[in-house]
């Protein structure tokens, strides 16, 4: 199997994630021009970037490790995550601390912009780009005046990410 959802089942995906996605507060962040959105229930904390300790053999997009209150946390950063050029880190450039499933996890963003309360009839489903792009990993698009919001399902991003990318090239223990 290759991974990839047929036509039906990305739709099924989408449909799903879209009726699921109840209008609430999010906090909004930008990566590069563009601005996204997390569910505000989902955020731990925002700190300042800090150094983090580089572990060896990860994916691009996971920076390393950081201790926070004696909790190892990882750390992605979003722009590698989604091919986005980086950027150098400035003052503005924050980790948000979120929950995802019962893991607490780092995201490098490049600012916080604004705690948003986004009406349910503002939020319209991810764009069918066909299943040849997944956008998955989207709850919908909000809007907030003339602003449109990317809003992210953190679950998706960060552990269906996670494990395809743990199973890309672990190598094959041969039997004895």
């Amino acid at each position: 199997m290759s991974g990839a959802a047929t036509d039906k089942e990305f739709k099924d995906l989408r449909r799903h994630a879209a009726s699921h996605m109840d209008g609430g507060q999010f906090l909004t962040f930008s990566l590069g021009e563009e601005l996204y959105g997390v569910d505000i229930l989902r955020v731990q904390e925002i700190k300042g970037y800090t150094a983090v300790t580089k572990i060896p053999n990860t994916p691009p997009h996971i920076k390393g490790v950081l201790n926070l209150r004696g909790t190892i946390v990882p750390i992605v950063e979003l722009l590698t995550k989604f091919g986005m050029p980086t950027i150098d880190y400035t003052t503005f450039t924050v980790i948000i601390v979120v929950v995802v499933q019962d893991k607490v996890m780092g995201l490098v963003v490049d600012a916080v912009s604004d705690v948003l309360d986004i009406e349910k009839k503002d939020i319209q489903s991810a764009p069918d780009f066909g299943n040849k792009i997944d956008v998955t990993f989207l709850n919908g698009i909000g809007k907030s005046g003339d602003k449109l919001i990317s809003l992210l399902d953190i679950d998706r991003l960060l552990l269906d990410s996670a494990a395809k990318d743990s199973s890309k090239d672990l190598p094959v223990a041969a039997a004895a």
